[in-house]
């Protein structure tokens, strides 16, 4: 292909939203806010250990990046390589429904062991995927348009997600013997997975840029240092997010909290996934749009806005209606977050290597991660949940703050002076 068009962008964008529906129709079944520290309570894990599954999750997911980043410099059929590196969590997907649908249940004081390994390597395995799906993405969009794709990709994605609420609901209240109904989910989770990957064999990508030389390690090494030391507005951004990092405990948490608070039953999680979606689908498609004609770091605004909501109505609680809209609040901050953190690091990376801003942000963020998940983790041991919904509220503020007044839109930024190859840009 020697020119990439908007009809090649539109037929890209038509399957990306069939590998979005399925996609998230199949994660509804494994969601972190919900799904996974619930299941991992009814198997008998620690407290400390089920409320920190999202933190884990980004934690696990920074691990594998830049290695991935590495060995991916000289990619010359992404969509060869996006394909098998989906295969790896697929795996992973087909293991957890196996061992959970022919789980004795007597063995179930074990089980959560057994699960949380397989959590670990479902979140190791997305690691793998992030930097080799972004660089597929972007060599498969128009940079005008990517937007209003990740918007509606993700608005399909929430709406796969609100389809898969209902049938989880229906699972986890019925007479299937636990955990096979959480069993029989991922099961649903792998075979829609696989569905949503097979879109890929389908994508137009961009002609292969033909590089002067063979990038090496050294190279990359160069180019990382590079970034690191000279994107000034980069850095401001990264410490932005660590501060907003402080949102992953509290997306285990809610569950757990608000559980201990109203005594719900465990098939509430649907219902809970029905009410993310359908803020997450809505805000995503808006975002998406906003984000094209006002800069991505607006979009980023909202997610950081509606996750500072979430811990407000938590604090404030009084009954289940205030639960429901936590977690609307948490589906409206993951919509918006979505494209536009996909977005910036596109505005950011410009023509360098987006597989490296990718990696970076995981890498960066991962340490004040581990410190956010042992000091909640800590403090929920011992009883005091409030405390942890002050910390990460307040948190969440100084990161709104940074955002705002501290980082500039890349999109709209000319930043002079800063070039991996020592030109001004």
């Amino acid at each position: 292909m020697t020119d990439f068009t908007l009809n090649d962008h539109n037929h890209n964008l038509k399957y990306n939203l069939i590998h979005e529906f399925f996609w998230g129709f199949g994660i509804a079944f494994h969601t972190l806010y919900a799904v996974v520290p619930l299941f991992l309570r009814e198997l008998g894990a620690p407290e400390s250990i089920a409320v920190s599954t999202t933190g884990l999750f980004s934690i696990l997911i920074a691990l594998p990046t830049f290695i991935i980043a590495t060995l991916g410099r000289n990619i010359h059929h992404i969509k060869k390589a996006v394909i098998l590196t989906h295969i790896i969590i697929l795996m992973v997907a087909f293991g957890m429904g196996f061992t959970f649908t022919i789980f004795d249940s007597e063995q179930i004081q074990t089980a959560w062991k057994i699960y949380f390994s397989y959590f670990i390597l479902y979140s190791l395995s997305i690691g793998i995927i992030i930097p080799i799906w972004a660089e597929f993405l972007n060599q498969s969009t128009l940079k005008s348009e990517r937007g209003k794709f990740f918007g509606l990709g993700f608005a399909l994605n929430s709406v796969g997600s609100l389809a898969g609420g209902f049938i989880l609901r229906f699972l986890l209240s019925s007479n299937i013997q636990f955990p096979r109904n959480f069993g029989i989910g991922f099961f649903i989770l792998f075979i829609s997975l696989t569905i949503g990957t097979f879109m890929f064999m389908f994508f137009r990508v961009k002609a292969h840029k033909k590089e002067n030389r063979h990038k090496t390690v050294k190279d990359f090494i160069t180019e990382t240092k590079a970034i690191v030391i000279g994107h000034t507005n980069f850095q401001k951004y990264l410490l932005s997010r660590i501060f907003f990092a402080a949102y992953l405990p509290g997306m285990g948490l809610y569950a757990i909290y608000c559980q201990d608070k109203f005594n719900f039953d465990v098939s509430q999680a649907g219902i809970f996934t029905i009410m993310n979606v359908i803020a997450s689908g809505f805000t995503s498609y808006v975002v998406g749009i906003l984000g094209d004609r006002m800069g991505h770091k607006s979009g980023m605004m909202v997610a950081y806005l509606f996750h500072f909501i979430a811990v407000l109505l938590a604090v404030f609680s009084q009954n289940m209606l205030w639960v429901y809209a936590i977690f609307m609040a948490i589906g409206a901050g993951q919509g918006a977050f979505m494209p536009s953190a996909m977005n910036l690091i596109y505005d950011f990376a410009e023509e360098r290597d987006t597989k490296i801003y990718m990696a970076l942000v995981d890498t960066v963020l991962a340490p004040f991660v581990v410190i956010y998940i042992l000091s909640i983790g800590y403090i929920v041991r011992v009883g005091n949940y409030t405390l942890s919904l002050y910390i990460i509220g307040t948190s969440l503020l100084l990161g709104i703050a940074l955002l705002h007044f501290v980082v500039r839109d890349p999109k709209r930024l000319v930043e002079h002076g800063f070039n991996v190859d020592g030109f001004s840009s």
